[in-house]
């Protein structure tokens, strides 16, 4: 039997640690790694057109399978092109192995051809990036880097140089057992004593969830039920907590809606489980806040807290159900449903006028359509901008659906990238990329990386011919428009030239067959809709003071805009509230 190389090695231990895929664009220094992926049964190559989609694809099938996943690029420019997507995956707290390939080990700090310094540029968005220096280093090296992603919920960076990884290995030493999943963390009993300490001293208590409650909605709602809390969400969270919600009083933040601001301003005790929600304007100062989170360098960053609670959420409520006392009095809690649906009511009828009608289409319109249409368990992958708000307001989540978006880095041009992850996960579930013309066309190439893998996912092209979002910002800010409009193709022309199936879209009338007929074929397809690009409305008392990027720094209002099926659960909810 021939001895093994490094980047068999290398390939080898991703294996046992799970990885099925590693996605990425070939070149000399990953040479050797990409053709021991290729005589290994057990792992894919997933060629991208470009590494930032291959980091944005492996961030993604970690989000949705909780696993390892690992993308991949060649020295230099290849490797510095994954740094936007690993970003992403950091702050979305997925678990990927990044194998940033290097120049010859004899080379480093000599200015050589392509030189960077990977294992110093990834720090940033990695809870460990190391060079590896020798073969002898790499076995231990590596499982170090997969513990780091596996165990801290993140981003690992190796940087291997390409003659390293074509030397042979050393002789096999004693496979070591890896980490491949997170255990949970129960808080200590000081913490649960003056957190029920807490509860049971407050006559109003008001849950904001995020994306930490992964796992714990059966927990959370039994909680709501016993202490009679309003149940609000952030737009991370929504997916976990705002199905099945009877307690359900929206979202806050800038995208927000319904009654969450309130009821999280109105309360005795606010408890902040699994959030790091950043927009610190919408949180009070002048309540009790407990804050429950795994990760404790969240806890009270954003704001006062007067009980930190270092704990899986699921546990940290199995811990209290027993212990805290039921609460009799629904006054509270019920005063915040109807504020929610008196609320949702009022917003709604802006965008129930003749929006079957109105040319160029709605994009709530498009959302409404689409979410009745997608398939119960479909995947949506959500650029960021305007998309972000049609899918805060129109895709009903109900614990079978999934919704990712870059909703903590931000990045423009995620959906098309993470609908490929998503879609390797599982080629029988429905992915739906919800993307913006602007972060299509960023990452437009890679349309192309559909077709070649006969991947069947379905891009549905909000194509306003403009930066949405940015017009919004510069518009508060007193700002004319400028630089933001796009001169577009006929996308769907564009797709049928790569072979894939396009239709454009421009009548309302057309909208529902044009989906269905996608969602029909068996391959790539993309929908073209023409939308309204000034089919956001503003506030007239927004200020431009009170807007800072994506947020609003200084405000506690949101943008107005249409809330989908969320209003009939409202009004749902409504029917157990006692009539006065």
């Amino acid at each position: 039997m021939a001895k093994q190389n490094v980047a068999e090695q290398f390939v080898d231990i991703l294996v046992r640690a799970g990885v099925r895929r590693l996605y990425g664009v070939v070149g000399d220094s990953l040479n050797p790694v990409v053709d021991a992926v290729r005589r290994n049964a057990a792992i894919d190559w997933i060629h991208v057109r470009h590494e930032e989609t291959a980091a944005f694809a492996a961030g993604a099938e970690a989000q949705l399978t909780g696993r390892l996943a690992a993308c991949a690029g060649s020295c230099g420019p290849g490797n510095l092109h994954l740094i936007n997507g690993l970003y992403d995956a950091h702050r979305s707290m997925a678990p990927v192995l990044a194998l940033a390939s290097h120049i010859p080990s004899s080379e480093i700090g000599l200015g050589y051809f392509q030189e960077t310094h990977p294992d110093r540029l990834f720090e940033e968005c990695s809870h460990y990036s190391e060079l590896i220096s020798s073969p002898k280093q790499m076995p231990r090296l590596l499982q170090t880097a997969i513990q780091h992603a596996v165990g801290r919920s993140g981003v690992s960076v190796v940087a291997l140089p390409g003659d390293i990884a074509a030397e042979p290995a050393p002789e096999k030493a004693a496979q070591s057992a890896l980490v491949t999943s997170r255990p949970t963390v129960r808080p200590g009993d000081a913490e649960i004593d003056a957190l029920v300490e807490m509860i049971d001293g407050a006559g109003r208590v008001t849950l904001f969830c995020g994306s930490g409650t992964a796992g714990a909605h059966a927990e959370v709602m039994e909680f709501a039920e016993k202490v009679k809390s309003p149940v609000a969400h952030a737009l991370r969270g929504k997916e976990f907590i705002q199905y099945d919600n009877k307690f359900d009083v929206g979202m806050s933040g800038l995208l927000g809606y319904g009654a969450a601001y309130e009821a999280s301003h109105e309360c005795d005790l606010l408890i902040l489980l699994g959030t790091d929600f950043p927009y610190n304007a919408f949180l009070p100062d002048d309540v009790r806040i407990a804050q429950i989170d795994v990760r404790p360098e969240v806890l009270g960053r954003r704001s006062r807290l007067d009980l930190a609670v270092w704990g899986d959420v699921r546990e940290t409520l199995r811990c209290l159900l027993p212990r805290v006392q039921e609460k009799t009095d629904r006054r509270f809690l019920d005063r915040m449903l109807r504020k929610h649906a008196d609320a949702l009511e009022g917003v709604v009828k802006a965008y129930t006028r003749k929006v079957d009608k109105h040319i160029p289409i709605h994009p709530e319109y498009v959302a409404a359509v689409l979410d009745e249409v997608a398939d119960d368990d479909a995947v949506f992958t959500v650029d960021t901008g305007m998309c972000n708000v049609w899918a805060a307001r129109y895709v009903s989540p109900n614990g079978r659906r999934r919704i990712i978006g870059s909703f903590s880095h931000g990045s423009m041009a995620n959906a098309l990238p993470m609908a490929i992850g998503a879609q390797f996960t599982d080629r029988r579930r429905q992915v739906v990329s919800m993307s913006g013309d602007g972060g299509f066309s960023m990452l437009m190439g890679d349309f192309l990386t559909l077709v070649q893998h006969d991947l069947p996912v379905k891009v549905v092209l909000f194509d306003n011919s403009s930066l949405g979002m940015v017009e919004l910002e510069m518009m508060v800010s007193g700002l004319p428009s400028y630089g933001t409009a796009n001169s577009n193709p006929d996308f769907a022309a564009v797709a049928r030239a790569c072979g894939a199936y396009g239709v454009r879209v421009e009548k309302p009338k057309q909208l529902a067959g044009a989906l269905k007929d996608a969602f029909k074929h068996k391959g790539p397809a993309l929908v073209d809709i023409v939308t309204d690009p000034n089919a956001l409305s503003i506030p007239p008392k927004i200020r431009a003071e009170m807007v800072a990027g994506f947020a609003l720094s200084a405000s506690k209002i949101v943008l107005d805009g249409g809330v989908g099926r969320m209003l009939q659960m409202a009004r749902s909810n409504l029917r157990n509230v006692p009539r006065p």
